[in-house]
């Protein structure tokens, strides 16, 4: 398993990202300051996190996402913990990821990993999404954003 950053001139991994943001127009929103990570098995993209500068030093989470098949083995907690190790190298204060307030496993892996619930942003993906999203048959409409403050290594 090695986990690189994606290089100036490579393709992100859309299909894998879209199973954490299903809107590609959202993906491309993330902008060109946006940094791009990928996990690699046998030399297959199986695994993919993006990372973006806020203008208050903070830095949010704006995609993590594993290949279906490769689920529940771990491997998105791996990727956590090494977006956590490069949010508190870049001297970020803190680290912020949103997700649906459906999607019941992200909440676990991120609650697990220390962050704190901060805020929702009621309607969010009605607003912001053209078709409406369901997961395991709950409508996603919130947007519950989650905060962990960096600390500087000592």
């Amino acid at each position: 398993m090695i986990i690189r950053r994606l290089h100036i001139d490579e393709q992100a991994p859309l299909q894998l990202m879209l199973l954490a943001d299903p809107s590609e127009a959202m993906i491309e929103a993330y902008g060109s300051d946006a940094r791009t990570w990928v996990l690699e098995q046998d030399g297959v993209i199986i695994g993919v996190y993006v990372l973006k500068p806020l203008q208050d030093g903070g830095i949010e989470l704006m995609n993590l996402a594993i290949d279906e098949q490769h689920q529940g083995k771990g491997f998105g907690q791996s990727l956590l913990k090494h977006a956590l190790r490069e949010a508190s190298a870049s001297d970020a204060s803190y680290l912020v990821v949103g997700t649906g307030n459906s999607s019941v496993g992200q909440l676990y892996l991120y609650q697990k990993a220390g962050f704190r619930m901060n805020h929702i942003d009621q309607d969010y993906f009605t607003k912001h999404y053209a078709e409406p999203l369901v997961e395991d048959g709950i409508p996603c409409r919130d947007r519950v954003v989650l905060k962990m403050e960096l600390k500087a290594e000592q």
